[in-house]
């Protein structure tokens, strides 16, 4: 036996089309493409090239408080002034020194020379990164010796 079919005026008809309005569609599009765009650019950002980007090329203890770094900064804009963060650890891999550096604006990759000074035996020194933000204090005419 077959089940009826519920009285229309009480629970309303069966719908014959219930596809969407094509303006709801063109919506669904054009949000699911912003969607889509966010996400390419928010990948791009975080896993991309970086703008800046320092090496370090070699490093040298110097004697037990000290070590001298070579490091190689390259940049999506060479003439923009910057600063790295080096960096030197000791054998246990504790931080036992860092100092920022300014990278003045040049023609293209830019090699520097730097000695930090440590408060323990280091046994590396490494580029810990570098950015085009450069502190006051490193941009001023009047900066501490390196």
């Amino acid at each position: 036996m077959a089940l009826p079919d519920p009285p229309a005026d009480r629970y309303g008809s069966r719908g014959g089309d219930r596809r969407p309005p094509v303006w709801a569609r063109w919506l669904l599009i054009g949000l699911g493409a912003v969607v889509l765009l966010a996400v390419t650019l928010i990948g791009y950002r975080n896993w991309g090239s970086p703008p800046i980007q320092g090496e370090q090329l070699a490093f040298r203890v110097l004697d037990d408080r000290s070590v001298h770094i070579t490091l190689e900064v390259q940049r999506d804009d060479p003439v923009e002034p910057a600063a790295c963060v080096v960096r030197a650890r000791e054998v246990d891999g504790a931080e036992v020194g860092r100092k920022e550096v300014f990278v003045a604006p040049s023609q293209g990759t830019t090699r520097l020379d730097t000695v930090l000074t440590t408060s323990e035996r280091p046994v590396t020194g490494e580029v810990y990164g570098c950015t085009y933000r450069v502190p006051e204090y490193l941009s001023s005419q009047t900066r501490p010796t390196e």
